[in-house]
């Protein structure tokens, strides 16, 4: 029996997943909202039976065993800690809270809670095109593993924004290119490469602080481009580029070179080449229809989210009905399905390679990626002095 369901968000995302879920089987039991009048018109609009304003409110129904959380990634950390603690599964919006300790305490919740499910939304590690990309390398198509020499992305879409000032427009409440789009790019070339990045170099711009409907008194603080560099640890070079500055359109590359020659991804479609030939390969090409119903995809809210990402989150959802499922005439769930996805840790490696590429846009140079294993003291010169006085607390 697939479990009941638990929202969090009132976003453009979710007017795609819930249609998508309930295709699938699911049954949305409860949507939260920032405030009761946002809740109330998107639960109108999707016919869900409870909306709220209060995080407990849905965390402690009885009839919700499943939590999505597709809100402002301020509030990921604090509903996915408190969600484990209370039994439910969890699927998570990356970035997986707004720094490392946030990150921290979410792995900390799903290590102490291992029997129940857990993963981060980057949905690119189940889009197909990456899933063969993936085979291929280690099929050795390239070469060996550690013969991987280049990686380079490219992603060129229009501005993140909506038309009034929201959260999206604030860094420090996780909007911009470098959270939203970033995040994924970060975590997909580690799913393909089996690296993770030890040093990198970044460049963090805000080139757009007010638009037509947002000015005043409150300024755009979110990133809208992003150039960095990543040293993988077994000596792969990562380039990146993430430009928000064309309107109307989205493109995606992602080019792997090795030894043997090169893998590239565009858009949906998988092409490789080897030294020698006198053409691509055509390796996979993207031909399956993600038309799920006419009405669904007509909505302003699927036309906002690019093809790729739309289509991976879908193939996780898949997946994860397949682990709700009965196993072998036994009722119950297994993790095999979604073992593809992002784990809790590797949110909190993705948020400390942003960090670091943060600190290395404000000093300049490269940046030690160093990914904390416990919370940072709120007070160290209060804690330095108590350790000094013997004072036990």
């Amino acid at each position: 029996m697939l479990p009941g369901i638990g929202v969090f968000g009132t976003g453009n995302i979710v007017k795609v997943v819930v249609p998508f879920l309930r295709e699938k089987g699911f049954k949305i039991e409860a949507l939260w909202g920032r405030t009761l009048l946002e809740a109330e018109e998107i639960s109108k609009e999707l016919d869900i039976p409870f909306h709220t304003n209060k995080i407990d409110d849905v965390l402690l129904r009885k009839d919700v065993d499943l939590i999505f959380i597709i809100c402002s990634p301020n509030l990921h950390s604090q509903i996915a800690v408190k969600a484990l603690g209370i039994g439910k599964h969890v699927l998570c919006d990356k970035p997986s809270g707004l720094c490392q300790s946030e990150a921290l305490k979410m792995v900390r919740a799903s290590q102490y809670y291992p029997s129940l499910i857990s993963i981060v939304n980057h949905s690119l590690r189940f889009l197909p095109a990456f899933s063969q990309m993936r085979k291929a390398i280690v099929d050795g198509y390239l070469g060996q593993e550690n013969e991987i020499t280049v990686v380079d992305v490219r992603v060129q879409m229009g501005s993140l924004l909506h038309d009034s000032y929201d959260w999206l427009c604030d860094e420090t409440m996780g909007g911009g290119v470098l959270t939203l789009v970033g995040s994924h790019v970060i975590d997909l070339v580690s799913f393909l490469t089996t690296q993770r990045a030890v040093q990198v170099h970044g460049l963090v711009r805000t080139f757009t602080k007010n638009t037509e409907h947002i000015q005043g008194i409150r300024n755009i603080t979110s990133s809208d481009f992003c150039a960095f560099q990543m040293q993988m640890s077994k000596g792969t070079i990562v380039t990146v580029t993430l430009n928000t500055h064309i309107p109307g359109t989205f493109s995606q590359e992602v080019l792997v070179c090795g030894k043997l020659g090169y893998l590239i991804v565009r858009g949906g479609d998988l092409y490789g080449f080897k030294e020698g030939s006198q053409k691509e390969d055509v390796i996979y090409l993207d031909v399956e229809d993600l038309q799920r119903s006419v009405t669904m995809m007509n909505t302003v809210a699927a036309n906002t989210i690019p093809r790729p990402y739309m289509k991976g989150l879908f193939k996780m959802m898949g997946a994860l009905r397949e682990a709700f499922l009965p196993v072998e005439d036994k009722r119950g769930w297994v993790k095999e399905p979604v073992a593809l996805a992002a784990t809790f840790e590797d949110g909190l490696y993705v948020q400390a390679v942003i960090n670091a590429l943060r600190k290395s846009n404000i000093n300049k140079e490269w940046v030690k990626v160093s990914i904390i294993t416990e919370e940072p003291d709120p007070n160290p010169i209060l804690s330095a002095a108590v350790r000094r006085s013997g004072i036990s607390i």
